[in-house]
């Protein structure tokens, strides 16, 4: 036998499955032509972060419009970083989302597909058929280097200003001969397996990638590790097998794997085999000062994906507002398209190219969710406040619930048959602020208060009296504003606007200015939803009860 046969014998002792063997496992998809085949392939060290949902949607609709498949890979090789139950997080964030995959492992735990194991850590076998193979064609080799002389060799290359990495005459087994190898072997030495690259950095290759367009980049040159001392593949090597053997036909990934391309693609060379077409979209972005970063894990709440459930935003407007960070075409598409699902819209490579550094808005998500949120059902609100409730506030979900007709009635002002819906709630955990004014127990307001909020409205004392007088239940909202109006005449004010504005000198205020005296003594708040709905929900009881406390304090 001879020494290369032993070198690769000592190193994969074991039976391994043949490269027929693995490509007749993994055949061709049969879909119809144009049909893309993309995945996400997060790694499981910790919160599924906002920037892996954003990837997921847009690789979910470029395979779902165009009729293809969208799969869920696990990358778990780096054991060192990963995180008990963060594989179940992805999972269950994707499902959450209706993120739908048509592969891979789903929330219930269950693998689905033809194609895998999807969980790299079960695919050992077959990566190490592949790097047999590439030991056997001498392009890849045993480095027995220790982490202390990669320690010494990466300072001396800092000291001499030398470009960093382990290539050229820096890879120092690169050119061992094979006894050396075998005497390492022999010593039981703990070994990496490296590619051998034939690139020269000073080179430069024309990439095309399907976001940024054409790009010049360095040729590889560097031996870089393909297997670690675990018998596990590096990302660089287990995602050009997995996405050959699935049969990716588009990667989208961040662009900070931009500069690992010409070596990916090396990769699928050496192993004479297509590449996938790569696009690689800018991360999303915040504002700091005058300058934009990246959403950091560590600093950003909203760089969470479960900060959104915790806030209560409707799944559907993280998913929209995602939409409208993919393409900005997305909102006009929106308007003018009101009740459609969101999947009729067709997403485009193009628009998402010009996607460049999307930022992260609050105010937009907002209004976005707002938009959402005014469509629904008192009774839709109702319930997916309870449920946002249970889980994040239990106190005020035991009062909603206590109080549940009281609460659907307050949830129902401007909605359903209004032309003018409400838009005040963005999130579920907004609710409780906006109906606590209704329960007695919550709502308190003081003489000060009440001279801040009406600054420059004098006297309101008769006003109330006059209010509780002709005040009745009975009332619809015509014949209840007409008593205001007269009320407010009465009292020196103008009945309306017009007549305010052709001489203010000669009135108090107008009729909304008296509409705003019950407004705050009712609410403690200057804007709130219809105050004729909102009296109506509250009862006469409750009402009078109010007003008489603020008349009888004299203000």
């Amino acid at each position: 036998m001879e020494n290369k046969e032993k070198i690769i014998e000592k190193l994969f002792p074991a039976v391994l499955p043949t490269l027929d063997e693995i490509e007749e496992k993994y055949p061709q998809r049969k879909l119809k032509e144009g049909a893309m085949v993309t995945r996400i392939a997060p790694s499981p060290t910790g919160f599924m972060h906002i920037g892996s949902l954003y990837t997921a949607l847009i690789s979910e609709r470029l395979a779902h419009q165009t009729d293809g498949i969208f799969f869920l890979r696990i990358e778990d090789t780096d054991k060192k970083r990963e995180v008990e139950g963060a594989s179940k997080l992805i999972t269950k964030s994707l499902d959450y989302y209706n993120i739908k995959t048509d592969e891979g492992e789903n929330a219930s735990g269950e693998e689905v597909g033809k194609y895998g194991p999807y969980k790299q850590s079960e695919r050992a076998n077959i990566y190490k058929a592949y790097i047999k193979h590439l030991l056997e064609k001498g392009l890849a080799y045993p480095c027995f280097s220790t982490s202390e002389e990669l320690e010494e060799m990466h300072k001396k290359q800092e000291e001499e200003g030398i470009r960093p990495g382990y290539y050229s005459n820096w890879a120092i087994w690169r050119n061992k001969s094979e006894e050396e190898v075998l005497e390492a072997l022999e010593q039981k030495k703990p070994f990496v397996i490296r590619f051998k690259s034939n690139g020269n950095f000073e080179n430069k290759i024309l990439i095309e990638d399907v976001l940024l367009g054409k790009k010049e980049l360095s040729e590889n040159d560097q031996d870089i590790v393909i297997m670690k001392s675990d018998g596990l593949p590096t990302y660089h090597m287990a995602h050009i097998v997995d996405d050959h053997l699935m049969r990716t036909t588009h990667v989208v990934r961040g662009n900070e794997w931009l500069s690992s391309l010409p070596l990916h693609l090396q990769l699928f060379r050496a192993m004479e085999w297509k590449a996938p077409k790569y696009g690689h979209i800018f991360p999303i972005q915040k504002m700091e000062g005058s300058s934009k970063r990246k959403l950091s894990k560590r600093k950003d709440p909203e760089a969470n994906v479960d900060f959104f459930k915790e806030q209560g935003y409707p799944k559907n407007a993280i998913i929209e507002y995602l939409l409208n960070l993919a393409n900005s075409n997305f909102e006009d598409w929106r308007k003018q398209n009101p009740d459609k699902d969101n999947k009729e819209f067709v997403l485009t490579l193009k628009k998402l190219a010009s996607s460049n550094g999307p930022l992260f808005d609050f105010v937009k998500l907002d209004n976005i969710s707002k938009e959402i949120i005014s469509k629904y059902t008192a009774e839709e609100v109702y319930n997916e406040t309870l449920n946002w409730a249970k889980k994040y506030d239990l106190p005020f979900a035991e009062k909603i619930e206590k109080h549940s007709d009281y609460v659907k009635k307050i949830l129902g002002i401007e909605r359903g048959n209004n032309t003018k819906a409400r838009k005040d709630i963005s999130k579920w955990s907004n609710v409780k602020a906006e109906i606590e004014y209704f329960f007695d127990e919550d709502f308190s307001i003081n003489k000060e208060e009440i001279k801040e909020l009406l600054w420059g409205i004098d006297n309101i004392d008769p006003i109330i009296k006059s209010f509780l007088n002709s005040y009745n239940e009975k009332d619809n909202r015509e014949e209840w504003f007409e008593k205001i109006k007269e009320i407010g005449k009465e009292n020196g004010f103008a009945e309306d606007m017009k007549k305010y504005k052709e001489s203010p000198e000669n009135y108090k205020g107008n009729v909304a200015d008296v509409a705003k005296i019950f407004r705050v003594l009712l609410t403690g708040k200057t804007q709130t939803p219809d105050l004729y709905s909102i009296i109506q929900v509250m009862g006469k009881e409750r009402v009078f009860n109010r007003l008489k406390i603020s008349g009888e304090s004299g203000i």
